[in-house]
């Protein structure tokens, strides 16, 4: 049995701990990272034999474990189910980094899973189990080109933090997540509350220092106990034959890609593809079975990095794009809103052959979305889903849940849209987005961000600012490099960046960076965020020109929401026993209503005539009486001692027969009878909440107001 070791050092100062030999000791590699009370397992696997795929078969697993914080998991089965949404961002968080680190040509399968085990909450599980993933591969025998690592980066009054706390991050106007070698910076993700390109490059240097010191001491750690790597027979294809094909084919491949239409496009290129397969076909047809299997394979990989060479020397040696524009022109843009006639705002953005339809949905605050998970938040008010349908690219394919792709540029999205979105005081209201993309070729996501903008302009939403956004990519072979703005479908397929960047007019609210090399330049950072800043402007032009502001009326089909703010004390009022004083005034006014345990009340209806109605009864249900105040009140019980009279709704006070009147008061029905309505002053109100009140005081005041006269 192995013996355990442990390493230690600090991150964002907090204790870091890893240990290894004791836990999943028939994983490839495992380790158990201890981060404060955070503790991760993470454990890499690989096949012993390559895949027959034209893919790297590589799978991040980030699995949630409930007992982590303490809790059972919600529903009926009472386990942890499908992974959540943040579970599958974490899983893409982690993948996206970690992919461009394996040879060309490697097809054996990986597996890496991260189980969360212990979350202390200003410790990250998530840059825990990259960090794991990391260390779990570079120790193992798997062929891993690492380490990696990744930090979290918030800034609190203009000073960047490492791996921010819950209280440090509600207090941050940056919220970036970067990742890379002791090289480069190679993935990032981030939003932003309206900060400078300059400042959000301040932030990823920031993060890259915190970087280089994790990737050294993961080192330290494969030193000592790293295995030595299985040799793997990658995929490569006959020299002689590639060149063969390239020359034969090259400039028709080069015709073929420089056609304008997509759809065109993809026919010519297509084509060329085929012609070479079936030359080559007939070539070797009288060759053996299996060995023809072999070049048949051969033939279709060379087709394809045929038509990856010809799109990357045109841009990065001719500065020319397949579709015929200057490297930083944005494809023709186009936006519409109110297609939708029932919804409650709606907002269609077109980019050249890009096209995305978000339709917003405004429903009251008890409609929040609930999030049963591993963080501190509980529940959100906005949402921001996207759908990408098939037909979008023309062609068939799976249909039904979101998958990991569409959760991810959902979230994207709604990291950009939510730092404009007006508070819940300013906007009672819980506010979902769907964007449905119609059209794809490149960056519907950052389409899905315009589309966005449109419909909560159109639905009446009072944002801060307008965002847009746009995908910036890079393709380079070393010493050249051409970045891009505005790529399209085969230049993000075929290129080496894909780096995405949303924002208003004063500053970047989301920044999503991927790329297929093993990272990029400080000096490739700042062009791309310049070249993307110019692109921004544009696009947010064409879209305050559609619609200059929120529109000042909301839909007639939007329910009408009014705050009030009561005691929380009286929530059990409001409530009452069993729910049934609440259930009374929803029933006699049809609205709905949603309390806070801080005592907001949120009153919803299309009829304004309830809600005021609603609204007064609520108030008058949580009045206080207090001492001094006169009251029109309705006698309600007569006893010997005095009657009590219903000063508001809830609360009688009791007027004592010495109080009833100036003179000597015999029979209390002498001066009043159940049902009579008396001004009463309240004299008094005990410690146990008893009030007392007079009718004598008042007429006492009146008979010295006459003698004043």
């Amino acid at each position: 049995m192995s013996e355990k070791q442990v390493f230690k050092t600090t991150w964002g100062g907090r204790p870091l701990q890893v240990e290894i030999g004791q836990l999943a000791k028939q994983a490839n590699g495992a380790v158990l990272v201890r981060y404060g009370d955070t503790v991760v397992l993470s454990a890499a696997v690989a096949s012993k034999e390559a895949k027959d795929t034209d893919f790297f078969p590589l799978t991040i697993n980030y699995e949630e474990k409930m007992y982590a914080v303490g809790k059972i998991p919600g529903g009926f089965i009472k386990r942890e189910g499908r992974p959540s949404t943040e579970a599958t961002l974490t899983a893409r968080l982690i993948d996206r980094p970690i992919r461009p680190m394996f040879a060309d040509g490697f097809r054996n399968e990986v597996q890496v899973t991260n189980v969360v085990m212990s979350v202390e909450q200003d410790c990250s599980p998530s840059m825990a189990a990259m960090f794991g993933s990391s260390l779990a591969l570079s120790i193992s025998d798997i062929p891993f080109d690492g380490p990696i690592a990744g930090v979290d980066v918030g800034r609190v009054n203009g000073e960047y933090v490492l791996n921010p706390t819950v209280e440090q991050h509600a207090d941050s106007d940056i919220d970036l997540t970067v990742a890379g070698t002791k090289q480069a910076i190679n993935m990032v993700e981030s939003g932003a509350k309206e900060v400078s390109e300059e400042d959000m490059l301040g932030a990823l240097l920031f993060g890259f220092d915190a970087i280089k010191e994790l990737v050294a001491f993961q080192e330290e750690i494969v030193a000592a106990v790293g295995k030595e790597k299985m040799s793997v027979a990658l995929l490569q294809v006959n020299p002689e034959l590639k060149q063969e094909i390239f020359d034969g084919y090259y400039q028709t491949m080069k015709t073929a890609v420089m056609t304008m239409d997509k759809l065109a496009r993809e026919d010519e290129i297509e084509k060329v593809k085929e012609t070479v397969k079936e030359v080559y076909a007939e070539k070797f047809a009288n060759v053996e079975t299996e060995d023809l299997v072999q070049i048949t394979k051969e033939v279709k990989q060379i087709a394809e990095d045929l038509e990856k060479d010809v799109v990357r020397e045109l841009i990065t040696i001719d500065k020319i794009r397949p579709d015929g524009r200057k490297l930083d022109e944005i494809r023709p843009l186009a936006a519409e809103t109110g297609l939708l006639p029932r919804v409650h705002g709606s907002g269609l953005f077109t980019r050249g052959q890009t096209q995305a339809l978000s339709a917003c949905t405004l429903a009251p605050l008890g409609e929040h979305q609930i999030i049963d998970g591993l963080g501190s938040v509980e529940s959100k008010r906005f949402i921001h889903h996207y759908n990408f349908p098939q037909f979008s690219v023309g062609s068939t394919g799976r249909t039904g849940s979101p998958g990991r792709r569409e959760i991810g540029h959902g979230a994207l999205g709604e990291r950009a849209l939510a730092q404009i979105i007006p508070s819940e005081e300013d906007f009672p209201y819980t506010i979902r987005l769907v964007a449905e993309v119609l059209e794809s070729n490149g960056s519907s996501s950052q389409a899905s961000i315009c589309a966005g903008t449109l419909a909560l302009m159109d639905a009446g939403v009072p944002i801060k600012a307008p965002v847009a956004g746009i995908a910036m990519g890079l393709v380079s072979d070393g010493e050249n490099y051409t970045i891009l703005t505005d790529i399209q479908g085969l230049e993000d397929h075929l290129g080496d960046m894909d780096f995405k960047v949303a924002g208003t007019k004063e500053g970047i609210t989301a920044l999503q960076m991927d790329i297929k090399i093993q990272g990029i330049t400080e000096q490739i950072l700042t062009e791309a965020l310049t070249q993307a800043k110019k692109a921004r402007m544009e696009i947010l032009e064409v879209l305050t020109d559609t619609l200059a502001a929120p529109r000042e009326e909301l839909s007639q089909y939007a329910p009408k929401i009014e705050m009030i703010k009561i005691d929380p004390d009286k929530i059990k009022t409001v409530i009452g026993k069993g729910g049934d004083t609440i259930n009374g005034i929803i029933e006699e006014t049809g609205v709905k209503i949603d309390i806070d345990q801080d005592g907001n009340v949120s009153i919803a209806s299309s009829d304004a005539d309830m809600i005021k109605k609603a609204i007064k009864i609520i108030e008058e249900l949580t009045k206080e009486v207090k001492v001094g105040e006169v009251y029109l009140g309705k006698v309600v019980r007569i006893e010997k001692f005095g009657a009590f009279v219903n000063l508001i709704k809830g609360k009688d006070a009791l007027v004592h027969i010495s109080q009833l009147a100036n003179e000597r008061v015999n029979k209390v029905e002498d001066v009043v009878k159940l049902g009579d309505e008396v001004l009463v002053k309240v004299t008094e109100i005990d410690r146990q909440g008893r009030v007392n009140a007079s009718r004598k005081a008042l007429l006492k005041d009146e008979e010295s107001k006459k003698e004043e006269k």
